[in-house]
């Protein structure tokens, strides 16, 4: 299933990821794509190894970036770029020392003047810093985007998550509450926070936001918003009400939402209904697909849901491979199927080594 578990290192990595004007994974696959290059690094060829490095990470294959960022080194090519792809690459290997050693030298490698390049640096960086138990490097680092970039609303919302999970209760809400004030019709972030006060034990005081939300835009916001702030808050008759006004067969907001709240009121046949009915119209969304897979399973019908969530994982970029992954090594589990579980989870286990829940999954199904 979808583990929240691990939430603040998500959440840190999908926002050091996010837009903000600068050259992305997404933009690296692009130029690869662009320069219709060979797959792999193979000597000899002409290539952008930097940009090679990046499609790698995208793909999640570390090691083969790793390799790719040699070639770029021994090729004498940017080395800010190539620095930057290292310390992202082994972040991904879970080796964050290595990864603060490389993103300090694309730092250094930069030139006298700060550019879009070096705030991305940064958030990767301070994602390093948390991951080894440096919170407050993280911190400082989130300090210093914000003595630049005082509007940086994402730098007030990862510093509360910071500050958040060293019990700083007072400082972590200061930061939300200066992110929210920066846009306070972002209700995606408003959901996130509410999330991460839940996780961390302060549910009422993250109802506060979602509350706020809807007290302060009530001419303004949007049935889609105010459904699904209503489900957040589990008012599930609601968050239908709003809901079904959409057109779920067709709108991928108001399908997710609308299947969740079914879902969350025990009706998992209509949830997935209203999936199904969905992925009629649009094949394209992971997440409608994993939903589905997940009420399949609730239901009992495991075939369905392990066709669900390979539907998903065949979706390109779809985002949450992760989960799709876990959640079919779960239904083979269901299956009883466990030889073709243990050899899954193995290869899980290479693509992402810091999940604890998976490590102490695969010993219980190296038994079996």
């Amino acid at each position: 299933m979808q583990k929240h578990g691990e939430m603040l290192a998500m959440i840190e990595k999908w926002e050091a990821g996010s837009g903000r004007n600068r050259i992305g994974l997404r933009a690296a696959a692009a130029l690869v794509l662009a320069a219709t290059l060979l797959s792999g690094c193979g000597a000899g060829e002409k290539l952008n190894y930097t940009a090679q490095g990046m499609a790698a990470v995208e793909a999640l294959e570390y090691e083969e970036a790793l390799d790719c960022f040699a070639g770029a080194q021994e090729e004498g090519e940017d080395e800010q770029l190539l620095y930057r792809g290292m310390g992202i690459a082994y972040l991904g290997l879970t080796k964050y020392e290595d990864a603060i050693d490389y993103l300090e030298a694309a730092l250094k490698a930069g030139g006298s003047s700060v550019q879009d390049v070096d705030f991305d640096i940064n958030y990767y960086l301070a994602t390093a810093y948390y991951k080894v138990g440096r919170a407050q490097d993280a911190i400082d680092v989130y300090s210093a985007i914000l003595a630049l970039r005082p509007r940086e609303k994402n730098a007030f919302y990862l510093r509360g998550l910071v500050k958040l999970s060293m019990g700083d209760f007072e400082g972590a809400q200061a930061d939300f509450g200066q992110a929210v004030d920066l846009d306070s019709r972002d209700y995606d972030q408003m959901i996130r926070i509410y999330m991460a006060l839940e996780e961390y034990g302060y549910k009422d005081a993250g109802l506060v936001y979602l509350q706020n939300a809807l007290t302060e835009n009530e001419k303004s916001i949007s049935d889609y918003d105010m459904g699904r702030i209503c489900y957040y808050m589990g008012d599930y008759e609601n968050a239908r009400n709003y809901l079904t006004r959409l057109k779920p067969a067709t709108d991928y907001g108001a399908a997710l939402y609308l299947g969740r709240t079914y879902e969350a009121l025990g009706d998992y046949n209509y949830a997935s209904d209203i999936y199904a009915g969905y992925t009629e119209n649009d094949q394209s969304k992971a997440e409608i697909y994993n939903q589905l897979g997940l009420c399949r399973m609730k239901m009992g019908e495991y075939e369905a849901a392990l066709t669900a969530f390979q539907a998903a994982m065949n979706i390109e970029d779809n985002g949450m491979m992760q989960t799709l992954k876990f959640n079919e090594i779960v239904t083979y589990e269901y299956m009883r199927d466990y030889k073709t579980a243990a050899a899954l989870m193995s290869s899980y286990l290479k693509s992402y080594p810091d999940d604890e829940t998976a490590k102490r999954e695969y010993e219980f199904l190296r038994t079996r």
